[in-house]
């Protein structure tokens, strides 16, 4: 029976990284065409970080809320976590954006620093997973545990 019930939770779990999986995947898309048309454009690279952020993040915590793990999140970890993550990239776009500079093809600048904001993501993806399940959708914890306590109980003499 042990057995059995370690299937159904392995099964679950990979259920659930299949749907964050597929929920990351609709985002980065989402995400990479609005970083690639902004800076293709001529749009800095921190907005363009920016502007592909919200673009993501949008369809990001909608599908993760409602089809990823079925319930709604704890709101100010989730903002912490994403903004870091907005952060991070807009750091890294910037940086590469610098670095690229002497490059003399628009379209090979365009592909080095879309590139940087995809591996930023790419890198943060597992970070994110253990973030969101651990602490934004982590289900509450039973209260029976609580109750399995004993009270302390002082005797007034």
């Amino acid at each position: 029976m042990r057995a059995l019930t370690k299937v159904k939770l392995t099964r679950a779990r990979l259920l659930l990284w299949a749907r964050y999986s597929a929920s990351s995947v609709v985002a980065t898309v989402v995400s990479q065409l609005a970083f690639a048309l902004c800076y293709w454009f001529g749009t800095a690279a921190l907005v363009a970080t920016l502007v592909a952020w919200l673009a993501g993040a949008v369809p990001n915590y909608v599908l993760n809320r409602r089809w990823t793990w079925g319930r709604s999140g704890q709101k100010l970890p989730y903002t912490m976590i994403v903004i870091g993550s907005a952060v991070t990239a807009a750091v890294v776009t910037s940086v590469t954006d610098h670095l690229v500079q002497p490059v003399d093809s628009h379209a090979l600048k365009t592909l080095l620093v879309t590139g940087s904001y995809f591996g930023t993501y790419a890198v943060l993806f597992i970070v994110k997973f253990v973030l969101f399940d651990r602490l934004v959708f982590a289900k509450s914890q039973p209260a029976a545990a609580g109750a399995a306590r004993t009270p302390v109980t002082t005797s007034s003499s």
